[in-house]
């Protein structure tokens, strides 16, 4: 498997980026350019990650398709393509987004999220963007909410077979999706079945680390790699099973140095776990 994560400090250009790429040792990489980046740059970084044997794992899309302002519903279709189309240019593993929210806030948890008229435009705004694109060398993938489709593993293979698209892969977040406290309970259980369920589609993966608070209802937080209590040595095998170039992200650290320490801990509990991450 392959290992990466943010960055968190500004670069101006390829050699500035590889230098950091390289310090934190990442064998993966989020893309570094946006899709109107000039095709030098898109070159230039391009030689860089052919050079040193690097991935990119992820094109983000963080963009709300479900958006009830129309305008900015075609806007956020527009970018998704856009940023599926660097995907493919650049032979990242995936491109990815959330569904979306049907509220102001993009991310947001809102009834309407779960109507059926939601799901019909969640199944038509993935279908348009991936047929706009006609994707070769990607897929577009769904990061798992919370709150919103989808948030299990069985929601995600209804989601793959109502999308009925080729280039339409999943993009594994667990956390994401241990929303209960039985779930939190049960978390080593459920990552399994995650793996076990979703692995023939999965693109790459995000691994994060959760706690829950002893306090009433119900609080269940994200928290950097080791702080909380996820079993990653069950994660990086897991995760090894899925092949030597799936990439695995570390991610919501606030600084470089606190990327620089969880990859290190997942450098460290891959060989506790006898799995070898490049």
């Amino acid at each position: 498997m392959r290992l990466g994560g943010g960055i968190e400090r500004s670069y101006s250009n390829p050699d500035e980026w590889i230098k950091l790429v390289q310090d934190l040792k990442y064998s993966a990489v989020l893309v570094p350019v946006t899709y109107d980046a000039s095709k030098e740059d898109k070159r230039a970084y391009m030689d860089y990650i052919n050079k040193y044997n690097l991935v990119i794992g992820e094109v983000g899309a963080w963009k709300n398709p479900l958006a009830t302002n129309e305008g900015e519903r075609r806007e956020a279709l527009l970018y998704c393509k856009n940023q599926l189309a660097l995907a493919d240019e650049m032979k990242a593993n995936c491109c990815v987004n959330i569904v979306g929210s049907r509220g102001e806030v993009w991310d947001g948890l809102y009834k309407d999220n779960y109507s059926d008229e939601t799901y019909s435009l969640i199944i038509d705004s993935i279908r348009d963007i991936i047929d706009s694109v006609k994707p070769v060398n990607t897929f577009y993938t769904i990061e798992p909410m919370p709150w919103m489709v989808p948030d299990s593993p069985e929601a995600y293979l209804k989601l793959i077979k109502d999308v009925d698209r080729k280039a339409f892969g999943v993009h594994l977040d667990y956390t994401n999706m241990i929303n209960s406290p039985k779930r939190y309970a049960f978390r080593t259980e459920f990552i399994r079945e995650c793996f076990q369920k979703l692995g023939p589609y999965i693109k790459s993966v995000h691994a994060k680390d959760a706690i829950m608070k002893p306090s009433l209802p119900c609080i269940i937080e994200e928290v950097a790699p080791g702080k909380g209590t996820i079993d990653f040595i069950e994660v990086l095998r897991l995760c090894e099973g899925l092949g030597q170039d799936m990439t695995v992200f570390v991610e919501h650290m606030h600084t470089y140095d606190e990327y620089k320490a969880a990859a290190e801990f997942m450098r460290e509990t891959g060989i506790k776990a006898n799995v070898d991450i490049k």
